[in-house]
């Protein structure tokens, strides 16, 4: 089988990971940068251009970056309208990636989250944060990604500076209620299909309270209860996502989902948890195109 890691680091643990599985099951895979493929879009073929050639792929793992989200999902739709079978899909990816709507689809489908509010005007700040239940709490820049954009409000008016400032920028941002009995750390559940394959328990370092580890956050293997392995999984498919890291946190109130990640790094979870992810990730991959080659030959 022909596989594409759509990615723009070839040298990116995951990515390398995700290669070496592919090639140790006997597929053949190869790297794709999706800035540089280009498409032909019309009413009889669907096509996509990469380096002068038409790729001829069967199956495309997705690994694109928030910071081109928009191509990269544009060019995986192109793959999807030719046939190609996609782990996470470009639709599934979309909503993941937009955290408000990431947020009220959460909430259509019941599942725990924090209180998070959204508005436009700074007419309506001094509401807003009573709705969240006041300071300290967190405001999320849309687009933040690995911890970035995101920032603990510890005071009422360190709230309205904050919120002020963005509005001035013109940025979109969340407010949510800051988890206090969280202690500063979150659940990453890795999630593949309808199991959690996966999951280590990610701690802030003194000063910080974001757990991520590209903030210098420290991850270790835990055991998660069957109520937090069922509302990652619910999470996940909530998205429409085969894969994906979903970040929980612990409060008085039990489990809480912080967000969907589409395109979860597999370095620190392999690391503490000793899994081959990457070899679960391609195997479930071969599973779903058979399906999909299978339900094909039933229609002929």
């Amino acid at each position: 089988m022909k596989i594409g890691i759509l990615s723009r680091g070839a040298e990116l643990y995951s990515t390398k990971r995700l290669v070496e599985a592919a090639e140790a099951r006997g597929h053949e895979a190869r790297v794709i940068d999706v800035l540089k493929c280009y498409m032909n879009i019309n009413s009889t073929k669907s096509e996509v251009h990469y380096n002068d050639e038409i790729l001829k792929l069967d199956a495309v793992v997705s690994r694109i970056g928030a910071t081109v989200s928009f191509y990269g999902t544009a060019t995986l739709r192109q793959f999807e309208s030719a046939g190609v079978y996609a782990l996470n899909g470009s639709l599934a990816i979309t909503r993941s990636r937009d955290k408000l709507r990431a947020h009220q689809i959460l909430s259509q489908k019941n599942l725990g989250m924090p209180n998070t509010g959204y508005a436009h005007s700074t007419d309506n700040t001094d509401d807003l944060i009573k709705m969240m239940g006041g300071a300290p709490l967190v405001i999320k820049l849309l687009e933040s990604a690995q911890g970035k954009g995101v920032i603990l409000a510890e005071t009422k008016k360190a709230a309205e500076s904050v919120i002020e400032a963005f509005r001035g920028l013109e940025a979109h941002f969340l407010v949510q209620e800051f988890i206090k009995e969280s202690n500063g750390s979150d659940i990453r559940c890795f999630v593949i299909g309808d199991k959690v394959i996966a999951s280590m328990m990610r701690t802030a370092q003194d000063g910080d309270f974001r757990s991520n580890l590209h903030s210098g956050g420290i991850g270790q293997k835990i055991k998660i209860t069957p109520e937090e392995r069922k509302l990652a999984v619910a999470g996940a498919k909530a998205m429409g996502l085969d894969v994906a890291g979903v970040d929980l946190v612990r409060s008085d109130r039990g489990p809480l989902i912080l967000e969907v990640n589409s395109s979860p790094g597999l370095e620190g979870i392999e690391k503490t948890s000793g899994k081959d992810i990457a070899s679960l990730m391609i195997e479930y991959l071969e599973k779903n195109v058979a399906t999909k080659k299978k339900s094909r030959t039933n229609k002929g």
